[in-house]
Parts: structure tokens; sequence; C-alpha cells
């Protein structure tokens, strides 16, 4: 099966290691950081969602505007419109970019971080909420007719939208989570569901859940499965364990001088994923091929934060191993963004590619 490659689409060079050094969108940096994805092998890049960043959709639009192949996974969480004016939105994005918008909708981990912009729902109503904002979505996107709808957290009548997406029938649905309630909204509607980077044993065991919702939703199909990491490449091993060793003290000296982030606490995160990492980080740092765990502890499982370090044939080996659990989107994003992603791209993105290729060829045969 083709392997595909996700980055990040930053709007400033700021870090978990380096403070950014301007504004929070930094237009020419977006564009630069971009292009280097899309002359380098990558596949698509993130806009990632934060109740104060730069708006994603409008980031999206600019980029797209800006490179012509580069794919877009575009983050909206449902509190922030309403699903009949996200489609439109997503729609309209899809035009502008020629169809290359996935979307990728977040329920929300963290109460504080959704309280910031005035959402007050528990947890599970989140989850009971993004899954009706989907179906409205899904539903605009290819409904030629006006129809109405009533449900546990929306209501409208006689709706059509007057601009639908230029792929057919729709954009793909990107969904991620740990957690029971995860599993069951993403495997009811998601065509690709993605996770963070944990050992192989538990990244199977995730995949089965995934696989298991998709059937208890009556699907005949599974969503296809995304794993995110933090690759730490350099040319021999003992190069790339210094390096990550000193990108670990980098995080450790942001962290002295205040706070990595205002959405995510260090020691008691509320999201499964991070809970997840942070047990994972606790039972050793080494795990499999290439999986190192302190720099999720050093962050408190905040996102993707568990890094894969070696030279690029020993995170290309680790990434295909991932492969063979069925996982064919590979997210990866470095400490140094642009470098990181440069870096990446030549080197390891092919061998992977090449190890694929003859993996298919031998089926085929």
């Amino acid at each position: 099966m083709p392997v595909e490659f996700l980055g990040i689409a930053a709007t400033n060079d700021g870090s978990e290691t380096t403070p950014r050094s301007g504004g929070a969108f930094d237009k020419d940096y977006t564009i630069r950081l971009a292009r280097a994805h899309e002359d380098h092998g990558w596949d698509r890049v993130l806009f990632a969602y934060g109740s104060g960043a730069p708006e994603p959709a409008a980031a999206a639009a600019y980029l797209a505007t800006k490179l012509d192949r580069l794919q877009i996974l575009l983050a909206h969480r449902p509190n922030v419109s309403y699903p009949t004016f996200a489609a439109k939105t997503f729609a309209t994005l899809d035009q502008i970019s020629d169809g290359r918008i996935t979307v990728h909708f977040i329920t929300g981990g963290t109460d504080h971080e959704q309280q910031r912009e005035g959402d007050y729902l528990t947890k599970d109503q989140r989850y009971s909420r993004t899954r009706e904002y989907i179906q409205i979505v899904k539903k605009a996107w290819t409904s030629r007719e006006a129809f109405d709808h009533e449900g546990e957290h929306y209501r409208f009548a006689d709706f059509v939208s007057d601009v639908f997406p230029v792929q057919q029938p729709r954009p793909n649905v990107s969904f991620g989570g740990s957690s029971p309630a995860a599993y069951a909204a993403g495997g009811a509607e998601a065509d690709i569901f993605c996770l963070w980077g944990e050992p192989i044993e538990e990244t199977r065991q995730q995949i089965e859940s995934v696989k298991q919702a998709a059937r208890d939703a009556g699907r005949t199909d599974v969503p296809r499965i995304q794993v995110a990491f933090r690759p730490i490449i350099a040319p021999t091993e003992e190069l790339a364990w210094e390096k990550a060793y000193r990108t670990l003290d980098r995080i450790e000296a942001r962290k002295a001088n205040g706070p990595l982030s205002r959405r995510h606490s260090l020691t008691n995160p509320e999201n499964s994923g991070s809970q997840r990492l942070l047990a994972v980080a606790e039972r050793g740092e080494r795990f499999d091929r290439a999986l190192w765990t302190p720099t999720a502890k050093a962050t408190g499982g905040a996102g993707n934060s568990n890094a894969l370090v070696g030279t690029p044939e020993t995170v290309a080996q680790a990434l295909l191993d991932y492969y063979d659990l069925g996982v064919d989107i590979l997210s990866a994003r470095g400490y140094d963004l642009l470098d990181d992603a440069i870096d990446f791209g030549r080197y390891v993105i092919p061998l992977v590619r090449e190890e694929v290729a003859k993996r298919d060829r031998a089926k085929a045969a």
C-alpha cells in the first residue's frame, strides 16, 4: 500500500527548544517551511489549532495560493463555529487549493483550553457534539438538496450550500485520540485516525481498538492509520544520541525560563493520549528499534512528543516497523522545524519509500 508523509505547517519558527524570533504569524517563514516540505518529498502539512494561535483556515488559504502541490491537513475545533459555516469554509478552501484539503476535527482534551473560547461542555459531551458536527459537515458537502437537522447539539432548517468541494464525493475527515470515546467517534466517522507515537505493541492495540470501533459502528471499511513522531537524526548513532540529549537539555532550559505552553499541564494532563505517553515514559526511556520517551516526559506528553533517534537508516527502519502494522501515514516534526524538515525529507523519506515499493512489488509478484 502507498505511504504518505505529514509534516507541520508552522506559522513561526518557535518550538519546544527555541523561542520564536518574531510574531505569531510570519508570512515569509510560513511559506519557506511549506516550500521546504514540498521540495523534499513530503505529501502534506498540518495547520494545528490553538485558542490564541493564528486562525488555521486563513493561513491554509494563504499557503494554498502560494504552492501548487503540497496538500493541507486543516485542524478544526467544533466549538468555534457552526457546522454549516464550517462546511462552506472547508469547501471554499478545497476550491482555492484545487482539491488539496483534508480536515482534522479536534474534540479538545483540556477543559481550560476549551473554556478560553467559551466551551464549557464535558469531555463526553464534546465527543457527542463532534460526531454530530462531522455528520452535518459531510451532508453539507454532498447534499444538493436543502435539508433540516434537529440533533442533540444543533438545530437548523432548509440549509443547502452553494459551494462544494473539488474532491468528490467529499474531502477526507481526520480524527485523533486515545480514549474509548475517541475510538468510538473516530471509528464511526473518520477516514483517517491519528495516533501519537507509542511502542509497537501499544500501537498495535490502539489500531485494533479503532478497527473494532469501526466494525461496531456498522462500517465495512476501516480508517487509515496515521502515527506521529519527533525524529532526531544524525550521520552516526553516536552523533544522533548526542543530538537527542542536547535536544532534551534545550527543552529543560526553556522550561526553566517559563512554561512551554499555556494549553497543557506538564504533570497532570487531562487527555488520555498524554496520559498514555507519560505512562510509557515511566516504564523506560527506550523501546523497540529507536523510540525514545524523555522528550515526552519533559513536555508532559504534550501532543506529538515521543522521538525516534538514530541514523536515517535506523529511523527509516523504525518507521517501516509501524508501516508493517498497517500505518500508512507517517507524521514527523523535528525541533528545528525548517532544517529538520529538509533533512528528514532528504535522508529518511526516500529510504522508506524505496522499501515500501519493494514490499509492494513482492506482494504483486
